[in-house]
């Protein structure tokens, strides 16, 4: 999502918080207001809201097809491609717990009270978990087109997961199918596109939906939502990662932030972990003296599936918005949400404004209103900044420590403060 977009997001916001407020104490009662300007900004954000679900199932069976085909590569790599491949899904699993751990001790969203602005139509009734045995039973359909008709999305992303590997199986006759994968892949990003440059007409009329029943309590609590994504990604990024580095390798936390530093500003700036590719490569292999073979080949893999910066987002914005709506998540269900937050995390490298969609997938999943989708994109950009640099600085953490373990990391002719650890 670019700055434009983003600027016009908040513009919607705020307006429609405006307009919304003005209906709720300036023109209570009033037929014109309640009738026509309510109705107007209810069926615009319901079509807003539709759109987002039309495009959910196909982008995430789509995507994730595509990345298992990418993966191919990790074969002719063999332990160095393991090691790389292990090392990003710990790190998003270790992010998806402390996440949640984080979002229960904290309840974002609680006593926001948003579930009196949702229309009647939807239903607030959370997806009842079942046990570890039947859920896993459960992740093969009987029926992929009931599936995809239901919206199961643990079904859809095992399916999914399924062909990628059937098409690798194929070798060099699964050329046409990889090709044609790809190209529905862009047709889905472009979809994702155009719906996301509607987004600050969806923002405006949901929010004016949600202004004429809002309470100062609903502010604090998108605040304190905000505070709390941004507080833990920059305790990833600050701490966890160069501790980590630290532990593993040798490198000070302080050299590791050090070398860090121009990733950090840029990806902040950009909140793209595509266009830090090139920044990344040159953190490892110029600073860190990562070898190049290790660089260019953990990187690009980095950026479509090491997503523990996004993990943490959708994992926060899924509980403020079940506390928001009054339906705040059971332990029970902690189980499911991270298995699920796992497979979409990974689904979710390089789809613009992927966070919020992969939101949108787990609040159907949930059995959660949409509505509440307005708000997280209202203030995606401020979470999505510090989101995309946690990803790319989690991806210089893992592959230094790749590195160092293959013994395919030196030092930099330039830096006497690293570590001297030497190439054999």
């Amino acid at each position: 999502m670019n700055k434009s977009l983003s600027g016009k997001i908040f513009a919607g916001l705020f307006i429609g918080l405006i307009i919304g407020t003005a209906i709720q104490y300036l023109f209570n009662g009033v037929t014109l207001m309640d009738t026509y300007v309510l109705g107007l900004a209810e069926g615009a954000g319901g079509m807003f809201v539709s759109l987002i679900k039309l495009l959910v199932v196909p982008l995430v069976y789509v995507s994730i097809v595509c990345g298992i085909v990418e993966l191919k590569d990790i074969t002719a790599f063999g332990r160095l491609g393991g090691k790389t491949f292990a090392l990003y899904i710990i790190n998003t699993i270790i992010a998806i717990a402390a996440a949640l751990t984080v979002g229960m001790i904290f309840q974002p969203g609680a006593g926001a009270n948003l579930a009196g602005t949702v229309e009647k139509s939807v239903e607030l009734t959370t997806t009842e978990t079942p046990d570890i045995f039947s859920l896993i039973v459960n992740i093969v359909p009987s029926n992929p087109v009931q599936a995809f008709a239901n919206g199961d999305m643990l079904q859809i992303i095992f399916m999914a997961i399924l062909t990628g590997l059937a098409i690798q199986a194929l070798d060099k006759r699964g050329g046409p199918a990889i090709k044609t994968f790809k190209m529905a892949n862009e047709i889905m990003m472009k979809l994702v596109g155009l719906v996301m440059s509607l987004a600050p007409f969806g923002v405006f009329a949901l929010m004016i939906q949600l202004g004429a029943t809002l309470d100062g309590n609903t502010l604090m609590s998108v605040a304190g939502y905000v505070g709390l994504v941004v507080a833990m990604l920059v305790f990833w990024i600050f701490f966890f990662y160069p501790m980590m580095v630290g532990i593993t390798t040798g490198i000070k936390p302080t050299t590791f932030l050090r070398h860090t530093r121009e990733q950090i500003l840029f990806s902040l700036s950009t909140a793209s972990s595509n266009a830090t590719i090139p920044v990344t490569m040159r953190t490892l292999t110029d600073k860190i003296g990562v070898s190049k073979s290790v660089a260019g080949f953990g990187v690009p893999l980095g950026a479509t599936m090491n997503m523990s910066g996004v993990s943490i987002y959708i994992a926060l914005a899924t509980i403020f918005v079940a506390n928001a709506f009054g339906q705040p998540i059971n332990t029970a269900d902690l189980f499911t949400l991270g298995l699920t937050i796992l497979l979409l995390s990974i689904g979710a490298g390089g789809v613009p404004g992927g966070g919020i969609v992969m939101v949108g997938v787990l609040l159907h999943q949930l059995g959660l209103p949409p509505e509440g989708l307005a708000i997280v994109a209202a203030v995606d950009r401020i979470n999505d900044m510090f989101c995309t640099s946690s990803n790319v600085v989690g991806d210089t953490a893992v592959n230094t420590i790749v590195a160092k373990s293959e013994n395919e990391i030196g030092v930099p002719a330039d830096d006497v403060e690293a570590t001297p650890v030497t190439v054999s």
